[in-house]
């Protein structure tokens, strides 16, 4: 009798434990992700080594990026590591950047998140952001590798949302 009683109890154990293995793999597939910010090229948003929660779902059920929108997206020379930036621009949007000022559709951008001392001064473009595509652009102009460097980058390569910087708590703070 307590030999059986002993092997119900593990049972449903294992059914508990591999229920939470299932709903966590569902929650991280489809749903969020931690990630942790690492270099300044977000600066001064974000910093080196913050924490954030990436909402995955924000764009694969409940719509699509949007210019300003800070996001998490696989490099495209490299799809195994992924970076964190804003989008600038989408497609068919026609992005030109002089003397460090970004123009989208010919209207200067005015990217009050980027202080003086981290605007950079080159000039890039005219281009046009293909169909499925997204120009994206760190906050620390003059200390990013982004869309001016290596491309626009394809809706696929976007992995989420950043919804939240969880860490440190005293910057805790939803965007």
């Amino acid at each position: 009798m307590l030999l059986r009683r002993a092997g119900e109890e593990l049972v449903a154990w294992v059914k508990t434990l591999a229920s939470a293995a299932v709903y966590a793999t569902l929650i991280v597939t489809f749903g969020f992700q931690v990630a942790r910010v690492e270099g300044r090229s977000m600066e001064p948003t974000l910093q080196d080594q913050d924490r954030l929660i990436v909402n995955k779902a924000a764009y694969r059920f409940f719509g699509e990026p949007q210019v300003g929108d800070i996001v998490m997206l696989d490099y495209p020379r490299d799809p195994d590591k992924s970076f964190v930036k804003r989008i600038v621009a989408e497609a068919g949007d026609t992005v030109r950047i002089e003397n460090g000022r970004v123009f989208v559709n010919e209207v200067l951008q005015p990217d009050l998140y980027v202080p003086p001392e981290f605007r950079s001064y080159e000039n890039h473009g005219p281009e046009v952001v293909q169909e499925a595509y997204y120009f994206v652009m760190g906050d620390h102009r003059n200390n990013s590798s982004d869309s001016r460097h290596w491309g626009q980058v394809p809706k696929g390569y976007i992995i989420g949302r950043v919804q939240l910087r969880w860490w440190p708590l005293t910057e805790m703070r939803t965007f």
